[in-house]
């Protein structure tokens, strides 16, 4: 299949994945509910996304519109190694506590990506989420694109208790080492606020992730502003 037809299909499936969403965000939209713009940026200590390491200390930027339930943003990671990833996304959640999403991932720099329109190093991916208390569940499903395997799934369990949260995640394709579905991602978060004045604080997050599917271990923090 040619590279426009590629990118044709994937471009198809993608809009079809927004006009959902924006159905379901367009109650609270047209109701004229709490619109807002909002950006911030992270500094991680590694990057670790799903039990796997992208990069040492990294930049990520993000700028987000949200009204409602609906919301639609771009997310980034720039690694002082060079490393880089630009993210697209739009989801819709519910008052139930069911999400439902879509995402573009990109990777610049990526061997054999080429502009951002030729979609070589794209993957689209829909997620599936679902909170009630302290309990959330998440399902996720590469549907097109070049950048990963193809059909990687990856689901995660999630438990909140005191000041920490634990979670346990496996999936399939470019979440692990052979492509096969296996236990990627077991680990432990935390965070806190450092307080700088009485009107302005600082959060910092930490967590141990440990890979049963490469046996690496990974202790991380990060700051956000």
């Amino acid at each position: 299949m040619k590279t426009s037809n590629k990118i044709s299909t994937i471009l198809k499936a993608l809009s079809l994945g927004f006009v959902i969403i924006m159905l379901f965000g367009l109650t609270d939209l047209n109701t004229v509910k709490a619109q807002e713009f909002s950006t911030g940026v992270d500094l991680y200590s590694t990057y670790v996304w799903r039990g796997v390491s992208y990069s040492g200390p990294s930049l990520q930027p993000a700028v987000e519109f949200s009204s409602g339930g609906f919301a639609i943003g771009a997310w980034g990671s720039q690694g002082y190694d060079g490393f880089q990833e630009m993210d697209l996304y739009a989801g819709y959640s519910f008052d139930f506590g069911l999400s439902l999403g879509v995402t573009d991932y990109w990777y610049p720099g990526a061997a054999g990506s080429g502009p951002w329109l030729d979609g070589d190093s794209h993957a689209y991916e829909l997620n599936l989420g679902y909170s009630v208390e302290d309990f959330s569940l998440s399902g996720n499903y590469i549907f097109a694109g070049e950048g990963s395997v193809g059909n990687d799934i990856y689901f995660e369990a999630s438990y909140s208790f005191n000041e920490a949260s634990i979670f346990l995640g496996a999936g399939d394709g470019w979440h692990s080492s052979d492509t096969e579905f296996a236990l990627v991602n077991v680990g432990v978060s935390t965070s806190k606020d450092i307080v700088i004045t009485d009107t302005f604080t600082i959060p910092l997050s930490g967590a141990v992730i440990f890979n049963p599917d490469t046996e690496q271990l990974y202790i991380l923090a990060g700051l956000s502003f």
